[in-house]
């Protein structure tokens, strides 16, 4: 993928096969601290995402599932999915503290936002696919409003293929979302700053 992304060092961490796998959760231990992953149920951010909970301090991380001041991004699962996790999952937590996937930490505040682009993507998904844009051109056209100020905001093209996908029924071109991304980053190389 020559040009889609900036250059990067991706060090020299060996590969290892997992040794702990779970279907639907497991509970870990640090020292008497209870800690539970748990997975979410369906695709959201990927196929097979999961939390971890601390109940006892409220803290939750939230992995990639929920952004602080950057842009989703859900080409590898699902907007639908996704955008259940907030409340079906997240919510009933009552977390006061959450360490999301990309940006600082923060409490329960970001889960609106993170619901609302979501159901932003869908729209703008349904109005292009009604109007015959393809998910670049759609992405051109959509008014980012309170996410203009995200970081990678060129993501909307690649989350568009998703959200096409969901709406036509089908898979997603991972390639063609790639190029459409660097397009709508006028021609430059992705990256992942926050």
């Amino acid at each position: 993928m020559e040009g889609i992304f900036e250059p990067f060092d991706a060090g020299s961490v060996p590969f290892a096969p997992p040794f702990l796998t779970y279907t639907e959760g497991i509970t870990l231990w640090v020292d008497d601290l209870r800690c539970e992953v748990r997975h979410v149920g369906s695709p959201a951010h990927t196929t097979n995402d999961s939390i971890v909970w601390v109940p006892e301090r409220p803290v939750l991380f939230a992995g990639d599932l929920l952004f602080w001041g950057g842009t989703p991004f859900l080409l590898s699962g699902s907007i639908e999915g996704a955008a259940r996790v907030p409340t079906d999952v997240i919510e009933p937590l009552g977390a006061k503290t959450i360490v999301p996937g990309h940006g600082p930490v923060c409490g329960p505040e970001a889960i609106a936002p993170t619901l609302r682009y979501l159901r932003f993507v869908q729209q703008v998904a349904r109005d292009g696919v009604a109007a015959g844009l393809s998910p670049l051109d759609a992405a051109r056209e959509a008014n980012l409003g309170e996410f203009a100020a995200w970081s990678e905001s060129e993501r909307l093209a690649g989350n568009l293929h998703r959200a096409y996908a969901e709406v036509r029924g089908g898979a997603v071109d991972t390639a063609a979302a790639f190029r459409d991304m660097v397009t709508l980053n006028g021609g430059r190389p992705l990256h992942c700053r926050a």
